[in-house]
Parts: C-alpha cells; structure tokens; sequence
C-alpha cells in the first residue's frame, strides 16, 4: 500500500477532529478526499505528511511509519498544502533551484528544475517573482516544489482553490497526468472534482469516513453530490 491509516483519532480539546478513521490507497490510486469545511481533511492530511501526529493509530505511507521513520515518509511525499506557502520575493527559477537544494538533490538539481518547469507550464513564468504570478501559476509553483524530488505519493490539500475555470481545468489535467505515475491523495469539496480526476472517493464527515467507494459505484444510483449531501446531512 501507498498509505495505510488504521485506527486514527486526533483530538483538540473537546472536539473529536478524527475518529477512529481508516483506509488504504494502493499505488496508482487517484483517491478524492471529499468533506464539508471542518470534516477533517487538512487534519489527515498533516498527519500523513508527518507535520502533527495523531492521538492514536498507525499510519504508514510506503511502508514507512510515520513516527520511527519519518524522514523516509517526507521523502516519498510531495505535499502542497491548503495555502500554498511559497517566497513571494523569489523568482520562480530560484526558488525550484531552493527546493532542490533542500532535497540534496546534489547535480541532478538544475536538471530537475528544468524538468518541473516544463510539466508544470512555468516556461514562460520561470524569470517572473512569484508574487507577480496570477494564483493559478502560484499553484503550479507548489506543484513543482512537491514533485521535484520525485515521490511516490502526491497529497493536495484543495489544489484547485480559489481558481478561475480555465485554471481550474489546467490544474486538473496537470493532476491527472501527474496520477498515471504516482498515487494522488486531494482533498476537495467540489464535486465535479471529484467525478472529473479521481478513481475513488472517501467522503468524511465530522471526523469518520462515511463512505469508501470507487466514484463510478457512488454514482450508480444518485450524483455524487446528492449522496454527499445526504451523507453529511445525516451523520451526527
């Protein structure tokens, strides 16, 4: 498996953030990770990408747990967060080439930024400082920042967030492309997302997975919508 979550729970104060949530994502799996605003999805997220640790469970990403080596977990994910958190002051170019460096990526770098620049659609945007990119090319920058050191397992936290529809699109075909090589984990609440790049979909409301299926058998007797909403309206 890609990623195994068993068991996890995550607690702030009273509230109960995840709930004894566990799944599987074997390699090549495009999985969506849908849910309402506060469901739990960032939370899961961070605690896959090693950034805060779960009250209880286990979870490994490669075979590698989380806790006892957490090293190897960053090194076989790519992670691009909810709020892309990039150097507005550096140029495009110069911050891959930083990445790079703090991937040891040693004289393979240069080559690998070029690489990024090209799958990401940065050519003509690599001299540009990246505060005085459009947000759409800012995501791609985060894109490239989580592939150049070529991982395994790729988590988007809302890629897609707060983009136009032509962004929308790019951004969506640049992730399934990205999907034929490597496992993709995203987390949205669109929908047409979901339908439009992924195989599966688990659906979390208020800390518990309420629903783990491939996106073709959730839509067998309703859209996925419908059944997002009944699901999440229903659970207490």
């Amino acid at each position: 498996m890609s990623i195994e979550v068993n068991n996890v729970v995550k607690v702030y104060g009273k509230q109960r953030a995840l709930d004894d949530v566990s799944f599987g994502i074997g390699p090549g799996e495009i999985v969506g990770l849908l849910g309402p605003n506060g469901a739990g999805k960032s939370t899961l997220m961070k605690i896959i990408t090693c950034f805060i640790p779960p009250d209880e469970g286990l979870v490994k990403v490669c075979g590698h747990d989380i806790f006892e080596e957490s090293l190897l977990v960053r090194q076989k994910v790519g992670y691009l967060p909810e709020h892309n958190p990039l150097y507005l002051d550096m140029y495009v170019r110069e911050y891959l080439e930083f990445i790079a460096g703090i991937h040891r990526l040693g004289h393979s770098a240069r080559s690998k930024v070029a690489e990024m620049v090209e799958i990401t659609g940065l050519t003509m945007e690599q001299k540009k400082k990246i505060g005085a990119l459009s947000k759409g090319y800012r995501q791609r920058v985060g894109l490239a920042q989580a592939l150049i050191h070529d991982p395994e397992v790729l988590i988007l936290d809302e890629p897609t967030s707060g983009l136009d529809p032509n962004q929308i699109q790019e951004i969506r075909a640049l992730i399934r492309s990205i999907g034929k090589e490597k496992t993709v984990m995203l987390s949205t609440h669109i929908m047409q997302e979901v339908e439009a790049i992924c195989d599966r979909a688990i659906i979390i409301h208020r800390g518990r997975i309420v629903a783990d299926d491939p996106v073709s058998a959730l839509m067998k007797e309703s859209s996925l919508e419908d059944l997002f909403h009944r699901l999440t309206k229903s659970v207490i």
